[in-house]
């Protein structure tokens, strides 16, 4: 794939959708898409199924007009999966199998290919870097380059991750040079954070368990505690990132309840462990450095042998 208009065609509705619990490289490459795609097809109904977004990317265009639910089971000309395999849109996963032609564009090293047309590249930093390599360069704008910047500095940590590269810089440069505040938007979107998460995060690291001769920090939290903070599932961002940034720690796991039962866990290392590969034997997936899965029994037992599977790993 060279152009991803040319994959698309000239058809009457386009459905864009990612992954169950967004991050910021799935909303800002289904925006970024969302909006070069409407200026490049005006009479053409596009619409972005995505969960409800964090409050920090109100400052991207559009995201007001994200579809939260279906309301229609039509079938749509093209339906296109970003950052994840399709088993994980969620309540967007029909409008995908139902539609006429469907593409997927993601980074994962653990997506397999799932769709008509199939464009899944492991070494790129973010799918919002593979979005911007598929745009006419000629027809971005301030928007559609703030939204994809935005995805490219969630998935890079700010361009620190061992993802980034050559190629990455030179397309972040770029985007900049549409005259946005970029340093805002990483204050605003990456750093920032409210009282009730940095709580969050001050919990964890004083209440978090060392494993393996201190070389692997866990923590679990609850739905119930969640609540005592007056904070939900989206508070939780960055806590495990905060854990793996301790000296010494190789890996950095982190677990919170979703729904009675059903348990997220975000693993995050520095040099020595594969987590794609633990996460992917839960039926989860991600990066080398970066992966998570959800299970749905008892987390403590799911933890010892993620535990096992790390042990491996370091010995």
């Amino acid at each position: 794939m060279e152009r991803i208009l040319d994959e698309i065609g000239q058809v009457s509705r386009i459905g864009i959708g990612g992954h169950i619990r967004p991050d910021g490289d799935c909303i800002g490459s289904a925006m970024g898409l969302w909006l070069y795609l409407k200026k490049m097809l005006p009479n053409s109904v596009i619409q972005v199924y995505l969960e409800k977004p964090a409050d920090i990317f109100q400052i991207i265009e559009g995201v007001d007009e994200i579809q939260h639910d279906i309301n229609t089971d039509e079938q749509l000309d093209v339906f296109i999966v970003l950052d994840c395999e399709p088993n994980r849109l969620g309540f967007s996963e029909s409008l995908f199998q139902k539609a006429k032609k469907t593409i997927q564009i993601d980074h994962h090293i653990s997506s397999k290919g799932s769709a008509d047309i199939v464009y899944i590249k492991p070494d790129a930093s973010s799918t919002s870097e593979l979005i911007y390599d598929l745009l006419d360069k000629e027809q971005l704008d301030i928007e559609i380059a703030k939204a994809l910047y935005i995805g490219m500095i969630h998935d890079t940590g700010v361009f620190q991750y061992s993802n980034t590269s050559k190629k990455t810089l030179l397309a972040a440069a770029h985007l900049i040079e549409f005259s946005f505040d970029f340093p805002s938007i990483i204050e605003e979107t990456f750093y920032q954070r409210t009282l009730e998460q940095s709580r969050l995060v001050g919990k964890a690291l004083m209440e978090c368990e060392l494993q393996l001769d201190n070389r692997v920090m866990t923590y679990c939290i609850s739905k119930q505690e969640l609540l005592s903070f007056h904070a939900g599932n989206k508070d939780l961002e960055g806590i495990v990132n905060q854990m793996r940034m301790v000296k010494g720690i190789d890996c950095a796991v982190f677990c919170y309840e979703l729904s009675d039962g059903e348990y997220k866990f975000s693993l995050r290392s520095n040099q020595h462990v594969n987590v794609s590969i633990i996460a992917a034997s839960f039926g989860g997936g991600g990066h080398v450095r970066a992966a998570g899965c959800s299970v749905v029994e008892d987390y403590k037992t799911t933890m010892e042998q993620i535990l096992s599977q790390i042990k491996l790993q370091l010995s």
